[in-house]
């Protein structure tokens, strides 16, 4: 079992930043491969970023990449989204999620572990 929590959404304008942390506890934190989701009204969740049990492998969506980063600090039992030059489209609820079954890592259905969500709102 492992608990996450999120935190960090709020409200901000277009081209502002926000980091999104998550927390984790229960299940050994430093050898789970970790995720970052989203899910706008009436769409299906959507992968963000993804990052390995090291910090070493990441991969990013092609909408969000080179504005987005997903970080890990294993010490702390966290990791974190870095989102930078926000944009209205940003908008949508960020799910952290911890990786339970084997594959690619891409697919939210391969996380078996969910936050309870926190908002990002992006206004123009």
């Amino acid at each position: 079992q492992m608990q996450l929590a999120e935190s960090g959404g709020a409200l901000v304008q277009t081209g502002g930043s926000l980091r999104l942390s998550c927390a984790a506890s229960g299940r050994e934190f430093a050898d789970t491969n970790m995720g970052w989701f989203r899910q706008q009204p009436a769409k299906e969740r959507e992968t963000v970023a993804v990052i390995d049990w090291s910090g070493t492998e990441t991969y990013y969506s092609d909408s969000v990449k080179g504005r987005f980063t997903i970080s890990r600090d294993n010490s702390k039992n966290t990791f974190y989204l870095q989102m930078n030059s926000l944009k209205p489209e940003d908008t949508a609820v960020y799910y952290c999620a911890a990786r339970t079954k084997i594959g690619t890592g891409r697919s939210p259905t391969e996380y078996g572990y969910w936050g309870q969500g926190t908002r990002v709102t992006v206004s123009s």
